[in-house]
């Protein structure tokens, strides 16, 4: 199930970044992507220390 939820945030990840614009990037892509991340990190957190 956590493993589930990494694969879904890496592809969420993937695909906000190939919408990423070469300049001008949007405050809230940044935020999302901040967000993403941090969802990201805490899921892989939860799967280490059930390991």
């Amino acid at each position: 199930m956590v493993q589930d939820r990494i694969r879904q945030l890496e592809e969420e990840i993937a695909d906000l970044k190939a919408r990423w614009p070469a300049h001008s990037v949007r405050p809230s892509m940044l935020q999302q992507l901040e967000e993403l991340e941090e969802a990201l990190e805490k899921a892989k957190q939860v799967k280490a220390e059930s390991a």
